[in-house]
């Protein structure tokens, strides 16, 4: 079986990965050592920035293959876009340490309702976006955008996914993402639909 590594430890993104990969015959892996790896500084101004950054510093432990990295985040129009590329850091801004993700998701989630509790229903759209890089030898080959549509809830439904997945509602499915299984997620979810372009890259091209 083929196999593209992740620059990622974090194991919501890696089944988000796996879901749309398995059609395809292919293993998502995370890029071996992932944790004592001298980590990036994630100070670009877009989500690609961020995205090419992490996976040409990450390939370079890994001569040869292929390595993808994503950047990802929500965001949401009555707050003119934010949180956006700070959206795992949403409530640690300008603090010099973020928690671990299971400590930061429900402050972060906490926070986006805060600042949505006077915005009404029909003013609380959102997107999901996902922007992934693929590098290899610490070059850039390729990046690919995802996006997924919804709305943010007035309270969290659902106890899978991680972030801001308990508060954003997919009309299409009556569910928020935390509500869908690892199959529906893949499907419709900005990670999936990035990553669905990056396998057809991988395909056809010549480069693998």
């Amino acid at each position: 079986m083929r196999r593209v590594l992740i620059a990622t430890s974090n194991p919501g993104k890696l089944r988000d990965f796996s879901g749309a990969a398995v059609a395809h015959g292919i293993e998502v892996a995370a890029l071996p050592d992932f944790d004592s790896l001298a980590g990036v500084v994630e100070d670009g101004a877009t989500f690609e920035e961020n995205a090419r950054k992490k996976a040409e510093h990450y390939s370079h432990f890994a001569p040869g293959e292929i390595v993808l990295a994503d950047d990802s985040g929500l965001e949401v129009e009555a707050l003119g876009s934010k949180p956006g590329v700070f959206s795992a850091r949403y409530a640690f801004m300008g603090c010099e340490a973020v928690p671990d993700r299971e400590q930061a998701d429900p402050m972060n989630n906490q926070l986006l309702l805060r600042e949505l509790s006077a915005v009404p229903e029909e003013s609380r759209s959102a997107g999901f976006v996902c922007l992934i890089a693929a590098a290899r030898d610490g070059q850039t080959l390729a990046t690919f955008r995802g996006e997924a549509r919804g709305r943010i809830l007035h309270t969290p439904r659902g106890s899978g996914g991680f972030g801001y997945d308990p508060l954003f509602f997919f009309p299409a499915l009556g569910k928020t993402f935390a509500e869908l299984t690892t199959e529906e997620k893949a499907k419709v979810s900005h990670r999936g639909a990035a990553f669905r372009k990056f396998l057809e890259w991988y395909e056809r091209a010549v480069l693998v």
